[in-house]
This record gives structure tokens, C-alpha cells and sequence, in this order.
């Protein structure tokens, strides 16, 4: 019975799924960074020098946020979209993606007219000087004019890959690279067009990838675009814009690392040897080369994700932490090698971007030799950050990945050149990377901790219960109103078989996934970040597991089924009658203090929690509202006692067939 499409990813060697999965993760990051460091090469290699490329590294924060908001909606609309598919919803997925693209579009004409407008104040205050300035505008002028464009490519090349074309989205962001490393030194030096040639370069690669993005559209697999598509639903939006926040936080985040470094270093390079356009062309090339080394090693963990993901639900804990310790290897090895090339010889790499004057050399070798000294420590707390968003554990992802950041860097930068001058910029970064990893080890040893408390388990055996033709009933419950024992009793009377532990043990045998991680799918993850969590990998296939599996029951004949949105699921069945159950608070209170023996408080707050937990995931499988009365055939307050709350249910359903 079980899902034979990913039992290769518990059984398969470890070292050979990630070469499969990794490799082109890697190479689709690597074309990406190509965009920001082909520009800064050529320009560092003409007459426009470090100028050139101060001004360049001025103008990267601008698109970070453009890309802040392209991101948010792209993967928003993306894991809106996974969850569509997994709900067989196709009404919404099309609104999701034409309502994203709609608003993307509508905030890049805002980006572009604020930045039209206020250009030289918004240069300035990103640290353009009086010698960068004239470069940054013509670079940053004719870049703003095409953002609308670069803006759609990229929240539309999410979905494309939600789509499961991730082939196609490497093609359409390769040929625009492509594209602009040809034309970058055709531009630049044979029609002598300067930066503005670097620009146009860009921005003609970036129209030839929106060109091939958007002929998707024709292709599409699991959804179809219309004109409908792009009116303005705001509860189908306020869902994707909760499932790419983390995104857009990121991103920002990254932003603001950029003004705060840019920001002082044009203030402390000012009152020093190197002035302030050095040191902001020398960090902005250290920059580009660190995403290099750090969209290596995020190639390798992305590419890891789902295995790490199948044998976390799976409960096969020893190839959890075996995939951990390969990549681990792997990060640690990238981080070294990047380290010695720094450290040892940090000017073959410097003398790419172009030979400058004497000061220009020391200070871009000292972003180097400091800025990066412990690139290693960066990669293992950004690659454990992507660890914990692949076993479902995204709080601790946001903090091991925003402490270095935001918590630690970007206030160091602000207060150590008050002791340290320029330099205290540079320091930031390796102290940040200390501190990360002191709040990182904590976290990874409590999580390593509870895997070993974890055994590797087997599914457990259930088989689905002889029947007969019949009404099927769902019983939807708030917690400590015994919806469960009542089930079992409406059962007994009718005489057709119950399913509630046996449901999930089932779902678990379909999958490959352990009962246990089945059982918690509600559980798993706090409400503000539960839609993405049932979008990753592992979470869709048991949810995709158990909803056959209901429906298997539900083809078997009559029967009671409690939970797991099993109204939902069965609503295209005829036979089906939907219950809700229903008790006063007091009264719950009372029965989970009876079932479970806890205090009053205790269980207020186990009610409070499950209840959520419950309305959070019906919600994520539906799009429905928990508990709305027109979800369900028959609401019934339990207060009654849960034989007699049973009675009515089998009256109820005996009137119902007659």
C-alpha cells in the first residue's frame, strides 16, 4: 500500500540522493548570482573602475526590495498553490497567482515612480557619494524603467516550479545570464556605453527571461489564467501574502544590512585614507563573491530538503541525522576552501572585478581577509537555518537565521566604528558569525536530542474494516466535548465500523510516513506559519496519503469517521451526513480534567491549544471556517451527556435515510 514515488527517499544511499537532488540546486542558485556579479566584473575591468562599481553596489539594496516584494508574492502564490493542488482546488489557485501577479505589478509601478522621484535622496541615503552619483543614477535609471518586468519574472518563475517545472525556470533565469554576459562586453567596451551599457545588458537578459517565464502560461500543468484571475480577491491574497512573509522578512533583512554597512562605511571612509566610494565598491564586491560560497552551500541543503523531510515524518531518525552530518561535511568543506582562497590569496580573486590604485587594493583585501575570516561559521548557521524548515520546525529557523542578521550584525556595524573606525564595519560580520553560532549550537543539540529520544519506528498495521452499503458520517469535535467516545458509540448503535486512531495509522502505511508524524500534522507548527508548513513536501504527501485513505473508507460503505477534515475530503460523496460537536467551556473544562487529570488551567490551555491547532489545519485543508454551522448537517451541544448526544446523532441519521 505504500506510496512507492518517495520510498526511495528512505531507502535510497544518502550520498547519491543528494547528488541527484543537490546538483542542480547549486547550479539554478549559481545563474541567479551570475545577475549580480557579471555587471560588477566588466565595470570593474573598464575605465569606470571602482566608481563603477560603487555605484552598482549602491543601486543592489533597491533591487533586493523590489525582489523583497516579487519574492513574497512568488512564493506565496506558490505554496498557495501547493496547497490548492493538494485540496484539488482549482477555483482558488488561479486567483492566487493572478491576484500575486496583479499586486506585484501594481507595487513596482509605485517602486518605480518613488524611485523617479526621489532618486538622488534615495541614492545618497544608500551611500552614493558626490563622485558615485552621476554612475549610480544612469545605471539605476534605466534598471527602475524595466523593474515591472524583472519584478513579474521572478514571482512568476515560484510558481512555475510549484507547477513542477523546475527545469523550465532554470531555462527562462539561464538564458536571460546568458544573455547579459555576452552583451556585457559588446555594450561596455565595443560601443563604449559605460555603466549604462552594463545596464542595458541587464535589462535586456532580464526582458528575454520574462519573455520565456511568461509563455508558461500556455503550458501550465495544475492551473489556467484568465482574465478572472486577476480580480482583486482579498482573503484568497491575505493567504498568500502569509505564506511569503518569510520570504519578504529575509529579504529585507538583507537590505537593511546593506544601508546600515553602506551608511558607514561612506561615513567612517570619509574621514579616512580611503574615502567614502573604496570601501563601499570593495564590500559590494566582497558581497557578490560571498553569495557565491553561500549559494553553494544552499544549493546543497535546498537539495537535501526533501530527504530530510521524508525520513523526519517517516521517523527513520538515523537517516535525519546521517543527511545532517553529509551536508554538515559538505558546508564545513565549501567554508574552508572559500576561507584559505581569502585568506591566502585573496587578490586573484579581488583582481577579477579589476586592478585599482594602491588604497582601493588594501582595503578590498581587508574586507576579505576580516569581512569573511569565518565565511564558515556564516554557511553552518545558514544551512542549519534551511535544516529546520525542512523537518518542519520554522521558529527556530527564523531564529538561528535572523540572530546573526538582524539581532547581532546589523547593530555591530552601527556601534563598533565608534571604537574601531572603518574597520569596526568589517568586524561586525565575524563577531555576528560567533554569536549565530552560539544560539545555533543550543538549538541543533535540543533538536539531535529529541531524535535520539526517538527510536526509528515502523508504520503500524491497520487494515480497513468490512461494511456495508450506507450513510458515511464525519464528526468534527472541539476538544474535551468527548466527540470521539461519542463517535464510537454511534458506531456501536448502527453497527458499521469506527475509524479514528486506525485512520492515521492507515494514512501512515500509505505514505511511508510514521503514525506519529500523521497524527501531529495539527500540531506541528504555530497558527502564523502553519499554511506554509503544510505546504513543504513530507506534510503534502501525508495529507495527500490520508485523504485517499478516507476515501477508500468512504468507497468501503458505511461508516464513522472522526476527524482530519473528513467532511471536507468526502464532499463530493452523496451518503455523507457532517456532525459538529460541540460543550460549554466549563464543561470541557470538566471532562479533560477527568480524562487526563489536569488542573483547571492546564486545561483551559489544552483546550485553547487544540481547538487552534484543529481550526488551523481545516482551514489550510479547506479554506473553510472550523465550527461555521454551514459546514455540517448537525450541530449538537454535548452538555447532554455523550450517550444520549449519541442518541440523537442515530436518530438523526435514521431520519435522514428514511
Amino acid at each position: 500500500m505504500k506510496n512507492e514515488s518517495n520510498k526511495f527517499l528512505g531507502e535510497e544511499k544518502i550520498s547519491k540522493l543528494l547528488v541527484k537532488f543537490s546538483i542542480p540546486c547549486i547550479f539554478s542558485l549559481l545563474i541567479s548570482a551570475l545577475y549580480n556579479i557579471v555587471d560588477q566584473i566588466f565595470i570593474g575591468n573598464s575605465s569606470l573602475g571602482y566608481l563603477g562599481n560603487a555605484a552598482t553596489t549602491v543601486v543592489f539594496p533597491l533591487t533586493i526590495i523590489s525582489m523583497a516584494f516579487a519574492w513574497c508574492f512568488g512564493d506565496g502564490s506558490a505554496a498557495y498553490l501547493s496547497l490548492c493542488q493538494g485540496r484539488k482546488d482549482t477555483e482558488n489557485a488561479h486567483k492566487a497567482i493572478g491576484n500575486s501577479l496583479l499586486v506585484t505589478f501594481i507595487i513596482s509601478i509605485i517602486f518605480v515612480l518613488i524611485c523617479f522621484i526621489f532618486m538622488d535622496n534615495i541614492l545618497f541615503m544608500f551611500g552614493a557619494s558626490d563622485a558615485s552619483i552621476g554612475y549610480a543614477k544612469d545605471y539605476f535609471i534605466i534598471i527602475l524603467a524595466f523593474t515591472p518586468l524583472y519584478m513579474l519574472t521572478n514571482a512568476f518563475t515560484s510558481v512555475i516550479r510549484a507547477d513542477g517545472s523546475p527545469k523550465y525556470t532554470m531555462i527562462a533565469t539561464l538564458s536571460g545570464a546568458i544573455i547579459n554576459i555576452i552583451l556585457d562586453p559588446i555594450f561596455i567596451f565595443g560601443f563604449d556605453m559605460g555603466i549604462k551599457g552594463a545596464a542595458w545588458a541587464t535589462i535586456i537578459g532580464q526582458v528575454f527571461s520574462f519573455i520565456i517565464a511568461f509563455s508558461y502560461i500556455f503550458k501550465s500543468k495544475t492551473f489556467k489564467i484568465s482574465l478572472g484571475s486577476f480580480k482583486l480577491d482579498f482573503k484568497v491574497f491575505n493567504n498568500v501574502v502569509k505564506l511569503g512573509i518569510s520570504t519578504f522578512i529575509t529579504q529585507m533583512a538583507i537590505v537593511v544590512i546593506s544601508l546600515v554597512c553602506n551608511l558607514m562605511l561612506v561615513k567612517y571612509g570619509a574621514s579616512s585614507k580611503y574615502g567614502p566610494d573604496i570601501p563601499i565598491a570593495s564590500l559590494g564586491i566582497t558581497m557578490k563573491v560571498f553569495s557565491i560560497v553561500i549559494n553553494i552551500v544552499v544549493g546543497i541543503i535546498v537539495g537535501g530538503q526533501p530527504i530530510l523531510g521524508y525520513n523526519y515524518g517517516a521517523k527513520k531518525m538515523s537517516r535525519v541525522k546521517e543527511t545532517y552530518k553529509i551536508i554538515a561535511r559538505l558546508t564545513i568543506l565549501v567554508g574552508i576552501v572559500a576561507t584559505l582562497i581569502f585568506q591566502i590569496c585573496p587578490m586573484l580573486v579581488i583582481n577579477i572585478f579589476g586592478s585599482e590604485s594602491a588604497l582601493y587594493n588594501e582595503f578590498a583585501e581587508l574586507c576579505f581577509r576580516i569581512f569573511l575570516s569565518l565565511v564558515t561559521l556564516t554557511c553552518f548557521v545558514k544551512m542549519t537555518s534551511i535544516f529546520f524548515q525542512a523537518v518542519g520546525k520554522p521558529v527556530k529557523a527564523i531564529v538561528v537565521s535572523l540572530t546573526r542578521d538582524l539581532v547581532c550584525f546589523a547593530p555591530l556595524a552601527l556601534i563598533l566604528p565608534k571604537f574601531m573606525g572603518i574597520k569596526g564595519v568589517l568586524w561586525a560580520a565575524p563577531i555576528a558569525d560567533i554569536i549565530g553560532l552560539i544560539v545555533t549550537i543550543p538549538a541543533l543539540v535540543s533538536f539531535f536530542k529529541s531524535l535520539d529520544d526517538a527510536k526509528d519506528m515502523e508504520t503500524s498495521k491497520a487494515i480497513i474494516k468490512p461494511s456495508k452499503p450506507g450513510v458515511i458520517i464525519t464528526i468534527s469535535r472541539q476538544h474535551g466535548s468527548q466527540g470521539k467516545y461519542i463517535g464510537e458509540l454511534v458506531a456501536k448503535k448502527l453497527n458499521i465500523p469506527y475509524y479514528y486512531k486506525e485512520l492515521t495509522a492507515l494514512a501512515a502505511e500509505e505514505s511511508g510516513l510514521s503514525k506519529e508524524y500523521v497524527s501531529e500534522l495539527n500540531e506541528n507548527a504555530p497558527k502564523f506559519m502553519y499554511d506554509l508548513y503544510v505546504s513543504t513536501t513530507p506534510v503534502k504527501e501525508a495529507i495527500k496519503a490520508q485523504d485517499k485513505i478516507i476515501k477508500k473508507i468512504a468507497d468501503n460503505g458505511s461508516c464513522v469517521i472522526v476527524g482530519r477534515a473528513a467532511d471536507y475530503v468526502t464532499r463530493k460523496y452523496d451518503n455523507v451526513i457532517n456532525i459538529f460537536i460541540y460543550a460549554d467551556n466549563d464543561y470541557r473544562i470538566s471532562k479533560v480534567i477527568e480524562m487526563y487529570g489536569d488542573t483547571k488551567e492546564q486545561a483551559r490551555k489544552s483546550i485553547k491549544k487544540s481547538d487552534k491547532a484543529r481550526s488551523n489545519y481545516y482551514h489550510s485543508i479547506s479554506n473553510k471556517t472550523w465550527g461555521d454551522v454551514d459546514n455540517y448537517d448537525l450541530c449538537i451541544n454535548s452538555i447532554i451527556g455523550p450517550r444520549k448526544t449519541a442518541d440523537v446523532i442515530v436518530e438523526y441519521v435514521k431520519n435522514m435515510n428514511k
